[in-house]
């Protein structure tokens, strides 16, 4: 079920959102920092909606290494303190690829590879002076679909991202699962059966290497011999092209057997899909809600799986409510 309050891919659509009564009084200050961009925000409390009280982004620049992107998240905060009037913050949440692994505080699993065993939250607090608080990326794009945007009222949620990675985050009463380890939710690291395409983590057969932007490019590429991105691929499935067909059936049904393995041990009330390849709509027909029933422990999946209603700044949202 959509809901009535948002329209769906318009981050800016939060104005009209309720609050969760934790929310409801002073400003709330959130970085999403990516592989490509860093999105920074602040959010006003003390009245009925929330209020995008400001929103900037800046390029990551990752290849100029660890210290460069302290720096521009720094960048990034002073210009969010300037362009609001606000002063600096007490408090920023941050959502990042990756987790910090309990116990040392450092970095772990992240694509942007700089941050890994580096003790990231410590450090960013030291150059922004003020604390911070940090999740994954994932995590806060569930937290945020779950308390303001399409799970809204849903007790158990997983959100998905299925974009350049493959990522999900746990959410139950509102709250973040982040487990034991810091992994909970990490679903694009769980290997499909018959798969063994190399992954960056060092294993194979990730469902990030097959079910990702990326990973669905490859394989149209070696099935046709042509180099297309996924919105050309998706265009030419509508026409019938043979090839981009397969890739998009292939996609449906690995999808369906990894979610299937999630709602065999969560049972979720609701599962949002976000990312670029989130947008491809046959993830939400008929055929794939078949396809995940075969695998399950049950004779039907009545799970809703909801497009995001915040769109691409999903995790932003969570990563400023990781402040309240």
């Amino acid at each position: 079920m959509e809901n009535p309050l948002i329209s769906h891919g318009d981050p800016d659509a939060a104005h009209s959102l309720p609050y969760p009564p934790e929310l409801s009084s002073g400003t709330l200050w959130g970085i999403d920092l990516g592989g490509t961009k860093i999105e920074g925000i602040i959010l006003g409390g003390g009245g009925p909606v929330p209020r995008v009280l400001q929103r900037l982004r800046v390029p990551t620049e990752a290849s100029g290494g660890y210290d460069h992107v302290l720096g521009r998240v720094r960048l990034l905060v002073s210009r969010l303190a300037e362009a609001s009037g606000l002063p600096p913050p007490a408090t920023v949440g941050v959502g990042t690829p990756g987790v910090t692994a309990p116990g040392t505080g450092l970095i772990k699993n992240s694509n942007t590879l700089c941050l890994n065993g580096r003790s990231f939250a410590a450090d960013l607090g030291s150059v922004l002076g003020c604390a911070v608080r940090l999740a994954n990326d994932a995590n806060c794009c569930a937290l945020a679909e779950a308390t303001l945007g399409a799970a809204r009222g849903a007790d158990v949620v997983f959100g998905i991202i299925l974009g350049t990675g493959v990522g999900g985050g746990v959410v139950v009463g509102g709250r973040v699962l982040p487990g034991l380890h810091g992994i909970a939710g990490e679903w694009g690291h769980n290997p499909l059966g018959g798969e063994s395409t190399p992954c960056y983590c060092g294993r194979t057969g990730c469902l990030e290497t097959v079910c990702s932007g990326p990973a669905l490019e490859r394989y149209f590429a070696a099935r046709s011999g042509r180099s297309l991105g996924l919105a050309s691929i998706v265009r030419c499935a509508d026409e019938g092209d043979s090839d981009a067909v397969a890739t998009l059936e292939r996609l449906r049904e690995k999808f369906a057997e990894a979610l299937a393995g999630v709602v065999n041990l969560l049972d979720p009330d609701a599962v949002v899909i976000g990312g670029g390849v989130g947008n491809i709509g046959l993830l939400y027909d008929g055929a794939t809600r078949a396809a995940v029933a075969r695998h399950l422990f049950n004779d039907r999946f009545d799970t809703p799986l909801l497009r995001p209603a915040l769109g691409d700044s999903a995790g932003v949202f969570g990563a400023a409510m990781l402040a309240a």
